[in-house]
């Protein structure tokens, strides 16, 4: 079977029982997805337990199962596999089903709390100018060329993953980019997967709910990094404070990029205004229509990729000039009359921080800052209070909503992020819960030259309340405003 091939050595078999002679027509750890002929991969996850449905998908036509505990009772029609870790081993057999798509791809994985889908995009735009078929996998959206594939999640499970990368390479893709969650890594979704490169933006607070704790949410990231091979690069932040512990152990070639340390590939801010950024690449100059000194960093680290996989310089930077900003990420609209409105998934305090300094560096200091800002349902509900003070410490007025609340009140979330507003801050404070009228009073009170920030919610096109997702889009609601407030 040449499915378990890299099986022993990788994860650990322990046991095969029945015949290996089995044709195997699909793969699946899912039990309600289970189609004739095929292997069910039996994988403890955080709800629940794959392997109490192994009788269920035999029932189905599962002609195979692989496990980590046998049933008790075995059915003499069908093969058992035994191994390890069967989560691992999904990977394995996942890239063995597909043909190991990712050893004929130039895979590169970025990770790190905020920045990795713009650094993505804007490979994969980068590349695609430069005349490559190329692949994307972000949290926005999958896209194979001009083929645009919904995104459920940051990083798809390990044969999602796989068969997006056969049908990249059957659409002639030489190249991929995509994003590596620490949900994805912890969760070994990326198991057997050969990538050409890693790069590491930064770490910040956040998914403390699922890693709880700063240091098991470092270890998640720094893995990715330990898995990368000796024909790979290691690319990392080097002004972030963990960006060189996530090369220790690696076996890749390691490179640092930064704005004020001395690394291999260095920039500076010349200019930063809502126009765009003027920067110096390797004492060359370029304009980029980006805004804030977070996108020098992902441009500079789009840069660094793209001369490590042997690109002209000359040539990247040229088109790097050309590449517009990613939806949601500090988009900007200015209204008829002189309101600058933008939309950004600062979701993070570091993210969110990051934003309203690049506001404040830009502004001239008579135009107020309007902040709108939630916080997601079921997500680390530390971060609260220090995303509404954040808010407060940047903003001449801050609006606290509702972001995703999904299975939680949101008049709870925004009582949490209330602790944050401190005495100081009160007056200038108010709750709405209603994301929409939220967005249409920060529109009735900015003026003329007035800034107001939609933070949270980015490229999302829904609201998650209680299980289902309504349609919701910021900067469709902002525009609406923009015009009712402009008559």
């Amino acid at each position: 079977m040449k499915l378990l091939k890299d099986i022993l050595y990788k994860v650990g078999l322990v046991e095969i029982i029945g015949s290996t002679n089995v044709a195997i027509a699909a793969i699946s750890f899912d039990s309600r997805k289970i189609e004739m002929d095929s292997l069910f991969v039996a994988v403890k996850g955080t709800l629940s337990d794959g392997h109490k449905y192994i009788d269920d998908t035999i029932a189905k036509g599962a002609v195979a199962v692989l496990c980590e505990e046998l049933p008790s009772i075995l059915n003499d029609k069908i093969t058992y596999i035994k191994v390890n870790d069967a989560s691992v081993a999904l990977g394995i057999v996942a890239g063995n089903f597909y043909d190991n798509p990712s050893e004929s791809l130039v895979l590169v994985g970025v990770t790190g709390t905020n920045g990795k889908t713009t650094t993505v995009t804007l490979l994969f735009s980068l590349f695609k100018k430069m005349g490559y078929n190329v692949g994307l996998l972000s949290t926005v959206k999958n896209q194979i060329n001009n083929e645009i594939i919904p995104a459920t999640h940051t990083t798809p499970d390990a044969i999602q993953l796989n068969a997006l990368l056969r049908h990249m390479l059957d659409k002639g893709c030489t190249h991929c980019f995509m994003e590596v969650s620490s949900h994805a890594v912890m969760q070994n979704r990326i198991s057997g997967i050969h990538f050409s490169g890693g790069v590491f933006t930064n770490i910040t607070h956040d998914h403390l709910d699922y890693h709880k704790t700063f240091q098991e949410y470092i270890k998640a990231k720094k893995r990715f990094f330990d898995m990368l091979g000796p024909d790979a690069f290691a690319l990392t932040n080097k002004d972030d404070a963990n960006g060189e512990l996530m090369l220790q152990n690696t076996k890749a070639t390691k490179k640092t990029y930064s704005l004020h340390a001395m690394a291999d590939f260095r920039c500076k801010v010349v200019e930063n205004q809502f126009s765009g950024l003027l920067l110096n690449i390797d004492n060359n100059e370029v304009w980029s229509k980006l805004i804030g000194n977070f996108n020098a960093y992902n441009l500079l680290a789009v840069y660094a990729t793209a001369v490590l996989l042997k690109e002209d310089k000359t040539n990247v930077l040229t088109t790097l000039s050309t590449l517009s900003s990613v939806e949601g990420r500090f988009q900007y609209i200015r209204s008829d009359n002189g309101i600058v409105g933008i939309v950004d998934y600062a979701h993070t305090p570091d993210a969110l921080l990051n934003v309203l300094k690049t506001i404040k560096d830009i502004r001239t200091g008579n135009e107020q800052v309007i902040t709108v800002v939630g916080c997601g349902g079921d997500r680390d509900a530390a971060k609260r209070p220090i995303m509404a003070k954040i808010a407060c410490d940047l903003s001449n007025k801050v609006i606290l909503t509702s972001d995703n609340p999904r299975s939680e009140e949101p008049e709870v979330i925004i009582k949490q992020m209330e602790k944050g507003v401190d005495a100081v801050n009160h007056k200038k404070t108010i709750s709405i819960t209603d994301r929409s009228e939220a967005i249409k009073m920060a529109c009735s009170i900015a003026k003329a030259g007035d800034i107001i920030l939609i933070a949270g919610k980015g490229h999302e096109k829904y609201q998650e309340i209680k299980g289902v997702k309504h349609q919701f889009d910021d900067m469709q609601v902002l525009k609406e405003n923009f015009k009712l407030f402009e008559k």
